[in-house]
């Protein structure tokens, strides 16, 4: 099998997968892993509370898996007492619900003290199972790689633990008014990352930050991109027929009239949890700024916000609002609470751009998402969004956090209406390369490179 590098931003150069030889029999790709979601059901709707793109992520990647021979079961917290002990989402993957602390009105920040009794319901689930039943543990946010830590020793099976974001990383670009990460979660990450067999990054930019802020062996991370739902995410909806010839702009219309939302305005687009990371603020200021110096513009403008309070968010549920009519634009703006994925493609269809002015991203997949739904993006140029988004071809970058710097370039939308059309189809091209099939099959590979090790280390320690 070929042997795959990720250069380091640093200038290290990291392998993406090792595959050691020399084992009877070759590589052998896991046949089940055991997924850990402590903090969130993949049972969850994106956009409320904790659930967000990490949901999406899961979801995909294991019924993907499951589609190539590796059937996953996913461990996460139960958040109802009428929930069944297991639930199939899919075939070949298994959601379990495991009883830790409160079933409702536990935060976030409230889990580190429900670790124990997760960690005794995923013991207890393991316990009823043959030797050797988990291949492989996959851990998903550091709340979840405390108890992969665990379970993968006391399995003797290897861990593959995916951040999805880091402390310190976060902590280094703090809204205005957000709440930093506690100390206990960077002395947890640090720990998981020299325990984990294999680490899985969004990005290389990502990696880069593993080994400088974690100090992470360049050898144990692994680039994989996460992918996007084309059969979902695309211009038309599936089973609408082939793509019309005048493309980008038809697709508009359509959705438009599926939403009843005006064909000829300006819809600049935010999507996703409402909190200051993510910076839902900056694009009503720009808004606000943009009606200033063209207050003409008023009538043909609408600014949909699709998503809830999350987070810090949650201790000012309706900031964004009065946040809104403080600014004068209140009548431009429209609320719209967490849809379904399939409401939220015609969503990322019907707008002009999604505008992604957020703090921190690991990769941003609303941003693929919107792209291959035939929508550019106008995003914050941090994290994984400069690999997600081409500048100036399927959307902008903007540096910083300015308001007057996203209303620059929205105004060169609401200028050219074109913009949105060709910029669309060039977004749609660009998603092609972000399946969800390529991000399974490169996951599967790190799965049979931390499984190799594994071996290998084990063999050593015997002999």
């Amino acid at each position: 099998m070929s042997q795959y590098v990720s250069r380091l931003g640093s200038g290290r150069v990291a392998p993406r997968i090792r595959l050691p030889g020399g084992f009877a029999g070759g590589p052998r790709k896991p046949r089940r892993v055991a997924m850990l979601s402590v903090h969130t059901s993949p049972l969850h709707q994106p956009g409320t509370g904790d659930a967000g793109g990490m949901n999406v992520y899961i979801v995909e990647l294991a019924e993907r898996l499951a589609a190539i021979g590796i059937e996953v079961e996913i461990f996460t917290r139960a958040t109802t007492g009428a929930l069944p002990p297991s639930v199939e989402l899919s075939p070949g993957v298994l959601v379990r619900h495991v009883d830790a602390g409160p079933y409702e009105g536990l935060a976030k920040e409230e889990l580190p003290a429900q670790l124990c009794a997760f960690t005794h319901g995923v013991m207890q689930a393991w316990a009823g199972q043959r030797p050797g039943y988990y291949d492989l543990v996959h851990s998903h946010y550091w709340l979840s790689g405390q108890v992969g830590w665990l379970a993968a020793q006391r399995w003797g099976v290897p861990l593959v633990h995916a951040m999805h974001t880091m402390a310190k990383v976060k902590n280094a670009s703090l809204a205005e008014g957000d709440t930093p990460e506690p100390a206990a979660r960077v002395i947890g990450e640090t720990q998981i990352v020299h325990a984990s067999d294999r680490l899985i990054a969004n990005t290389a930019g990502e990696a880069d930050e593993l080994v400088r802020f974690y100090e992470a062996d360049p050898a144990a991370v692994a680039v994989v991109h996460p992918g996007v739902n084309l059969d979902r995410f695309r211009p038309f909806p599936k089973g609408s027929g082939p793509l019309h010839p005048e493309g980008a702009a038809s697709a508009r219309a359509a959705a438009r009239a599926r939403l009843g939302l005006p064909q000829d305005a300006l819809i600049p687009l935010f999507a996703g949890r409402i909190q200051p990371l993510k910076a839902p603020d900056v694009l009503l200021r720009a808004v606000a700024v943009l009606l200033d110096r063209e207050p003409a513009l008023r009538s043909r403008i609408l600014v949909p916000v699709v998503g809830g309070p999350s987070g810090s968010g949650l201790a000012k549920p309706e900031g964004l609002q009065k946040l809104a009519a403080r600014l004068g634009i209140a009548d431009v703006v429209r609320f719209q609470p967490p849809v379904g994925q399939d409401q939220l493609a015609d969503w990322f269809r019907a707008a002009s751009v999604l505008v992604m002015p957020s703090y921190s991203e690991s990769f941003g997949l609303v941003a693929i998402e919107a792209q291959a739904a035939g929508t550019p993006v106008i995003a914050a140029a941090v994290g994984g969004l400069p690999v997600a988004v081409r500048d100036g071809v399927s959307g902008f970058l903007v540096p910083g956090h300015d308001p007057e710097a996203y209303a620059r370039v929205l105004g060169r939308f609401a200028d050219s209406p074109e913009l949105a059309d060709r910029m669309g189809t060039a977004a749609a091209a660009h998603a092609q390369s972000f399946g969800w099939d390529t991000a399974a099959s490169a996951t599967a590979e790190v799965y049979t490179a931390a499984m190799c090790d594994h071996r290998r280390r084990a063999r050593s320690h015997r002999g």
